[in-house]
């Protein structure tokens, strides 16, 4: 197996593992916490679980960064930034900096406190604000991997 195919691999796995686990727990897990826990609860309970995800969740963006920005450097691809028929080049980097910005930066710097000062004052509008969130990001992140699967094997949306 040549570095191009290890990489391009590594990519995919790390795609699935990571975007596969926000589709999780925005359509399985927040769901089942609304149905199955009180308002004062359900952040809680969710922060508890989240935070297990999390770590794969920073594992897998650093991958998906990595193998991402190896593979244009090898391949050198970087005119691809400058040509509109590859959207989903810039899509998958804006969600990549999205993710990496609230797993890096906002969760550990405030997010987090600022959540749970929400979720004491007013606990089911916190909730519903998660459950959007997720759903934004699960829409960016499918639009992203559609767009990439499409793109990469010739289509031009």
């Amino acid at each position: 197996m040549d570095d191009l195919t290890l990489a391009r691999a590594l990519h995919v796995v790390g795609v699935v593992l990571w975007i596969g686990g926000v589709g999780f727990v925005t359509t399985v897990l927040l769901p089942a916490v609304r149905r199955l826990k009180t308002a004062e609860e359900r952040l809680a309970f969710f922060d508890a679980i989240e935070r297990r995800f999390a770590w794969q969740a920073r594992f897998t963006t650093v991958l998906v960064g990595a193998s991402g920005f190896y593979l244009t450097a090898a391949l050198d691809a970087w005119d691809r930034f400058l040509d509109p028929g590859f959207w989903w080049m810039h899509a998958m980097l804006l969600v990549w900096l999205v993710f990496t910005l609230m797993l890096f930066v906002a969760e550990p710097l405030f997010l987090h406190r600022w959540l749970q000062a929400q979720a004491a004052r007013r606990p089911e509008a916190t909730f519903r604000r998660v459950e959007r969130l997720h759903w934004g990001l699960l829409l960016i992140s499918l639009i992203a991997v559609f767009g990439a699967t499409a793109g990469s094997h010739g289509a031009f949306l």
